[in-house]
């Protein structure tokens, strides 16, 4: 059905009148006249295609520019077209991403912002898309300008279509994964498309014969956290999206391209081990600067959508200057956009209620905190919006005689016993991946999507497939489980041999903890921070330690990291303590040897020497006008 609505060719019409029976209402109708190259199929013959040279390179391929020949019986046309070559693929991967692509080919053709698409051709092996010719893109026009940078009120324009074409693609349920400049092009009329419609994310699961490929899905410079290791880190959501377009708009506004000069390690190490952003310019209209800040947040769940970027760009058009004047790089981040609880507006937001949902108290995110639950479980009988996309809520409470009015940021929605957020755990046995996530939505419907260790991108289902699982905080102690012998993650042991406790410091959006070991001493660069599995660990604490011996080793540690202070800080004390005794009894010597002194004088009445306290015979040697011979 999808391939008989593709877009084809400019359609040729004409205007006739139609006589139904009354000649003074005649209607007129037009028709119109199906070119015969409508295409039919996705596929290209290679002999079609003149290659001429090559225009670019990317992570996953080479870029042709080449000609396209058509014909039919009538006429002929020749097509200039660029060609995107993908690396080689095993035989079964190279099938699996031509049914990929030909399930979505002619989805792509009726998406306005993405450059148009041919079909696609395997030449000498390798997969080739060809797609329109565009002559420039924002990275050239970027390279091009004066300083390196765009005007706001273009790049707010680009932005905007950008956004919506992204939007476009998500609504397919394809992500980007490799957004930068040189790949939004830019046609005859000033306006720019995507020149690439989520290559990345149809590679995924596929085995990439290139080492380089298989570390990164995307552009590195542009890359989000959970980008790099999305089995691990991740999983890839549409948020993904959201942080590389936040690098462009600070490329396109600054002409820096984020991470500029630094390594690929560099860079990994930058944003996912130590989690820095890129800065962002200051001076921008407040809505703009919050929703790129938002852009960077480390756990994508925190993100805004592109429907939150397009609102942003739009609300901030009017309040642009004309000649797109900003004042220089900095890296504030605007106040108020962190919840209590520890969620952005744009987490907040993304959860639209309706009346008649069951709502409750929102929790804390990875965070176990005391509460006030103000909403146990209640339903929500009105709503209440204002111009922030934000408002109140009135919730009838069981066996409260009036609704509660309530701020909808301060409740979440509860379908199936589930609400987004829960620690879940798989009802049958899986081996692909952990069976402990969290849940990242959850449809009225009953339908899910929750992450995953070892999964790329989230697992899709039903609740009926999930159960409650054991919620893990930031905070809170764990080891391995005994019954543990080969973990998914490296953990280190005690001199023993006995698993380390160590303590929470982060949770990951796919359950995944972050460990760190208080009481574990390091040397050097040697890595402190461990990953763990959730369904691989479990709580310590007093309540869980049997007995003294391991009461005793669980405070150890904790309080090992301490220990090495506390020692040198006991040597500091105690030679104080020994210089302080020693002056001390030194003075008392002293002053005792002054006393004598001075009873000695008292009795001969001379000065000098020491003849109070020393034997007679050394006495007599110090005596004034006593020689040595005479004393002898």
């Amino acid at each position: 059905m999808d391939e008989q609505v593709g877009k084809a060719k400019p359609a040729v019409s004409f205007e006739y009148e139609l006589f139904e029976g009354d000649p003074d209402h005649l209607r007129t109708v037009v028709a119109t006249l199906t070119p015969t190259l409508t295409p039919t199929s996705p596929w290209i013959d290679p002999a079609s295609l003149n290659f001429k040279y090559r225009i670019g390179r990317g992570p996953f391929g080479d870029v042709w520019l080449a000609t396209r020949h058509q014909s039919a019986d009538d006429y002929e046309e020749y097509h200039e077209v660029a060609v995107k070559m993908l690396h080689p693929l095993k035989e079964d991967d190279r099938q699996e991403f031509v049914r990929k692509f030909e399930r979505l080919f002619f989805k792509f053709r009726r998406v306005y912002g993405v450059g148009w698409l041919h079909g696609i051709s395997i030449v000498d092996g390798k997969i080739c898309i060809a797609m329109k010719f565009y002559e420039g893109s924002i990275g050239d026009r970027v390279a091009q300008m004066k300083g390196g940078k765009l005007q706001l009120s273009d790049v707010l324009r680009y932005g905007i279509e950008l956004a919506k074409g992204i939007l476009d693609l998500h609504s397919l349920g394809l992500l980007v994964l490799n957004l930068k400049p040189s790949n939004f092009l830019l046609d005859e009329h000033d306006q720019v498309v995507l020149g690439d419609f989520g290559i990345p994310y149809l590679l995924l699961g596929i085995s990439l014969s290139n080492s380089d490929m298989v570390l990164r899905l995307g552009t590195p410079n542009y890359m989000a956290p959970e980008q790099w290791e999305p089995e691990v880190r991740g999983p890839v959501s549409f948020e993904t999206d959201a942080w590389g377009f936040g690098c462009c708009f600070v490329e396109m506004l600054t002409g820096v391209q984020p991470w500029f000069g630094r390594s690929i390690e560099e860079i990994y190490h930058s944003v996912v081990i130590k989690q820095e952003k890129p800065p962002v310019p200051n001076g921008l209209p407040p809505a703009l600067e919050s929703v790129i800040h938002g852009c960077f947040e480390y756990d994508f769940r925190n993100r805004p959508s592109m429907e939150d970027i397009i609102h942003a760009f739009e609300s901030s058009q009017n309040d642009a200057q004309n000649d797109g004047e900003w004042l220089g790089l900095g890296s504030s981040t605007p106040a108020g956009r962190f919840s209590s609880n520890g969620y952005t507006t744009w987490y907040l937001l993304k959860d639209r209620l309706k009346v008649g949902d069951i709502v409750r108290s929102r929790k804390p995110l990875n965070a176990r905190k005391p509460q006030a639950m103000d909403v146990p479980e209640g339903s929500v009988t009105g709503l209440e919006t204002d111009s922030d996309r934000d408002g109140f809520a009135l919730v009838k409470i069981p066996g409260e005689r009036n609704p509660v009015r309530v701020l909808v940021s301060t409740v979440e929605r509860v379908t199936s016993g589930f609400a987004v957020g829960d620690w879940v755990s798989l009802k049958g046995e899986c081996r692909k991946h952990s069976p402990v996530g969290i849940l990242h939505s959850i449809q009225r419907d009953g339908s899910v999507a929750v992450g995953f260790i070892g999964l790329e991108t989230l697992w899709r289902g039903k609740s009926s497939d999930l159960q409650m699982g054991d919620a893990y905080y930031v905070g809170e102690f764990v080891r391995l489980k005994a019954n543990v012998l080969s973990p998914r993650f490296e953990w280190p042991r005690k001199n023993g041999g006995a698993w380390t406790t160590g303590r929470i410091s982060q949770v990951l959006p796919n359950g995944c903890l972050v460990v760190r070991f208080p009481g574990r001493l390091v040397l050097g660069d040697e890595s402190n921070s461990f990953l763990a599995d959730p369904a691989e660990v479990e709580l310590v604490s007093f309540d869980t330690c049997p007995g003294v011996v391991q009461k005793y080793q669980h405070i150890e540690d904790f309080h090992w990291a301490v220990r090495p202070l506390t020692i040198a800080f006991g040597l500091f004390t105690a030679m104080k303590i020994s210089l302080f005794v020693g002056r001390n009894v030194s003075a008392k010597l002293k002053g005792r040897r002054n006393s004598m002194r001075r009873d000695g004088n008292s009795q001969d009445g001379q000065s000098g020497g020491n003849t109070a306290w020393l034997p007679p015979p050394v006495a007599n040697l110090f005596k004034e006008g006593v020689s040595t011979a005479s004393a002898r």
